[in-house]
């Protein structure tokens, strides 16, 4: 499978570039990164200290060469890579966070014409942990309060965590709520008390934290604590690379990572 990688030069896109060099069954096809970069024209294994025989390049028409494409960049890149994609009927596994309602609409019509695996958390550790929030949200479902937690590193730019809200989103559907409905942004000065059947929402940035998340299910004598902890994006990689292989054998339609792994 001929796999592209988006932000080639960033520390996601080495890491997604190493993993694909490893692969049995994948090669790397093209190597993205944004115009301006110093890393335009470079091999896109010279971080390794070897040769891929791939240059780095801003041109989206080399991604004709490719049968997915691997996003972990920003919205508006991202957003411009989803229609170059659609272009040259590539695949895409999306794991880019920050995306407003309108890029989310335009994830799901470009899955009319491609393949795509949208999620906020490509991580096998994490899915599994969104599933047994589920199971503990059924079960925990009153006289509890709820709250989620995430720190991630000083460079992440949106917040929460696309993979705190995934979070909320999934304890909120098992109450069969919508998360804006129920969700606590920011406290601030005399919040009053806490009303019942709300989701709060901690945010740490700072350092070079990949990414921790821990949701309390706080209840009278008691409390629960389901937590995941990343201490590499290798798991995001290899989780990436799962996604893509995934979508060999699909045309169009939009997946998730619950999708992949047959939860």
């Amino acid at each position: 499978m001929r796999i592209a990688i988006a932000g080639a030069g960033g520390r996601m896109g080495r890491m997604l570039i190493d993993a694909v060099l490893n692969h049995p069954d994948m090669a790397l096809a093209v190597a993205l990164d944004r115009s301006g970069s110093d890393q335009l024209g470079q091999d896109a294994a010279a971080f390794l200290g070897r040769d891929s025989g791939i240059l780095i390049t801003d041109d989206l028409d080399a991604l004709a060469g490719a049968d997915c494409l691997i996003d972990f960049t920003r919205a508006e890149g991202t957003l411009r890579h989803l229609a170059a994609c659609v272009k040259h009927q590539v695949k895409m596994v999306i794991g880019t966070t920050g995306l407003d309602d309108a890029g989310r609409a335009a994830i799901e019509q470009a899955s009319g014409h491609i393949a795509i695996v949208f999620a906020p958390n490509m991580s096998v550790g994490v899915n599994a942990t969104l599933k047994l929030l589920d199971m503990a949200a059924r079960i925990l479902n009153s006289g509890y309060d709820v709250e989620v937690f995430e720190a991630h590193h000083r460079n992440k730019v949106d917040a929460p965590s696309g993979t705190a809200l995934k979070m909320g989103e999934t304890i909120a559907q098992a109450w069969g709520v919508d998360l804006p409905d129920v969700a606590t942004w920011t406290r601030h000065g005399d919040t009053g008390v806490r009303e019942p059947g709300t989701i709060g929402f901690s945010v740490v940035r700072g350092g070079d934290i990949v990414g921790d998340h821990t949701v309390y299910f706080c209840g009278m004598g008691e409390r629960i604590e389901i937590t995941h902890r990343s201490s590499s994006r290798a798991t995001y990689a290899q989780g990436s690379l799962r996604a893509a292989g995934f979508l060999r054998d699909k045309a169009s339609g939009l997946f998730d990572m619950q999708a992949v792994l047959g939860l």
